[in-house]
Parts: structure tokens; sequence; C-alpha cells
């Protein structure tokens, strides 16, 4: 739980917080969620559907966004690192969001 909230403050190194938590955490969670929500969907449970589905990824999608966006804000290395992180990490997330 301290990770994510150091992830949240932006405490992290950008390159931790964006391939550690947006791109490897972001597939495995939102590949997870959609499998799920997917075979609940099958099952025609669709109230757990959607809340494996959008309850369980929106959240960390939007912990992650933050995050991402706190640390590039923090990140002392060159600035178009640190801005493509931002878009690439709001795009990710908001296309897994929305699948």
């Amino acid at each position: 739980m301290n990770d994510v909230r150091r992830l949240w403050r932006g405490e992290l190194p950008l390159g931790e917080a964006f391939w550690g938590w947006a791109v490897l955490g972001g597939l495995l969670v939102n590949l997870g969620t959609s499998l799920g929500f997917y075979l609940l969907i099958i099952e025609d449970l669709l109230i757990p559907a959607l809340l494996v589905g959008y309850g369980l990824s929106l959240p960390y999608n939007l912990t992650v966004m933050v995050g991402v966006w706190r640390s590039a804000n923090a990140y002392r290395g060159g600035k178009t690192w640190a801005d493509l992180a931002k878009i690439v990490t709001l795009v990710g997330m908001a296309v897994l969001s929305a699948t």
C-alpha cells in the first residue's frame, strides 16, 4: 500500500511509475478485468460484470494517471520524456478504461 501512496503523490521515479505501473500494471489489470467482465457477461451476470470490469479498473487507471502525471512533473530529465509519459499514459489509460 505504501507504493500506491508514493505513486499517487508522484514520489516514484518517472520510469518506475510509467513502465511499471502504467504499462505493465495497466496491461495486467485491464486485461484481467476485461476477461472477468466478458466471462460474467456470458453468464448473464450484468451487475457483477460491471463491478469487475469498471469498478476495479477505473480506480487503478485514475491512480496511475495521477501518479505518472505527478512523477513527470517532478522529473529532472528532459521535458520531452516527461511530456511523452503524460500523453501516452493519459491516452493509454483512457483507451483501456473504455474497452
